[in-house]
């Protein structure tokens, strides 16, 4: 017999599940929280009650799952020092961005003259020079050549890295791609399409510069929002590396993290018009969990064995009796293992309910937060 709803709803922790209307989405994505796109990450709401909970007052925070930092900022709010750690540089540059203590004056200067750069620019009508073979499949050469013109004008600037996030905001939106397959583009989309989005026929993106115009403006009014509610004295810290044996620098008063699930999202990929455009280095091989690796029961016992050794090291690097809280839905069971292996006591499980509530993926489902401590 199937469980009933008051009886599903009587395992949920309610505090930690919100509806539609208690959570709209501009307080989910609410300042730096909205930088740039990011599959896969837990609402700040969540992040901030978890530390209110379990972590002490102005304690120092460990996310060795780092992602785009939504644990970093939540803490930085809440006047927390916090440490982040992740694989992929684009990662790590949009963490450094969203919580850098930046010169807002400074910052807004740069911006508005990147903003007015922007304006300025001007197609000649030829396809852009030395544009990758990905820059020129996957963009109309008026956008491929205002992205590059845009990127070419801020080097040098002290606001650099700002920049490149807008860049790569921009370029994300403007790909040749359907409007509802902005996730998880397959090929190029060169020819006018029936939108499901949209309901009607809809032509692919041309140009970037408005794009870029948009988010130059956004940015520096989400940054300015996040400096006004930041803690005075919280500092974060972003670390690029393998967090299974990096140097964590050490010691945390608690964990919050949210590792990657094992085949769902490829998190060098979902970035990889970032990758190509700012020419980072790509370290997908090292990603735990990437779809590339399949789901095979060798696949699963080297994530297994993975997540297990980055919890393992960073319990290495906690005070005593500090809490590590991990946000995942365990369908596969995984992870009473994997916290053996790390060393690691389950001390609460609490469950609750998530409603996906944008996008083609939109739909609900349930989630738990497994609240640990060193065996």
């Amino acid at each position: 017999m199937a469980v009933t709803q008051e009886a599903l709803y009587g395992r949920l922790d309610l505090a930690l599940s919100w509806s539609e209307s208690d959570l709209p989405e501009r307080e989910r994505t609410k300042h730096v929280h909205r930088l740039h796109p990011y599959l896969g990450k837990f609402v700040p709401q969540l992040v901030e009650e978890l530390l209110g909970r379990y972590v002490r007052h102005r304690g120092r925070v460990l996310d060795p799952f780092a992602g785009s930092g939504t644990t970093l900022v939540q803490s930085l709010e809440s006047g927390h020092d916090a440490v982040g750690v992740d694989v992929a540089p684009f990662n790590c540059l949009l963490m450094r961005v969203k919580t850098g203590d930046h010169d807002v004056d400074a910052l807004r200067r740069d911006l508005e003259a990147a903003r007015a750069g922007a304006e300025a620019l001007a197609w000649d009508g030829e396809p852009p020079a030395r544009a990758s073979e990905y820059v020129l499949a996957w963009y109309a050469p008026r956008a491929a050549a205002e992205l590059l013109a845009f990127r070419a004008s801020l080097e040098g600037s002290s606001s650099a890295d700002v920049l490149r996030v807008v860049l790569a905001r921009a370029a994300r939106s403007a790909r040749r791609t359907t409007h509802f397959d902005l996730d998880f583009p397959r090929v190029p989309q060169t020819e006018p399409y029936l939108c499901r989005k949209h309901r009607r026929v809809c032509r692919p993106v041309e140009e970037a510069r408005r794009f870029l115009l948009r988010y130059t403006g956004d940015t520096l009014a989400r940054i300015e929002a996040f400096a006004a509610v930041r803690g005075a004295r919280a500092t974060a810290t972003v670390l690029h590396g393998d967090a299974r044996t990096l140097e964590l620098h050490g010691p945390f008063d608690g964990v919050i993290t949210s590792p990657p699930y094992p085949g769902l999202i490829d998190y060098h990929e979902q970035h990889r018009y970032a990758y190509e455009l700012l020419g980072l280095s790509q370290h997908g091989e090292h990603e735990l969990g990437r779809p590339a690796n399949g789901l095979s029961r060798a696949a699963l016992e080297t994530y297994v064995q993975g997540v297990a050794d980055v919890f393992a090291n960073a319990r290495r690097s906690l005070l005593p009796g500090a809490p590590v809280c991990v946000v995942v839905n365990d369908r596969r069971e995984l992870y009473p293992e994997i916290l053996r292996r790390a060393g690691l006591r389950l001390e609460t499980r609490l469950e609750r309910h998530v409603n996906r509530r944008t996008g083609f993926r939109a739909g609900e489902y349930f989630e738990s937060v497994l609240v640990c401590r060193a065996a």
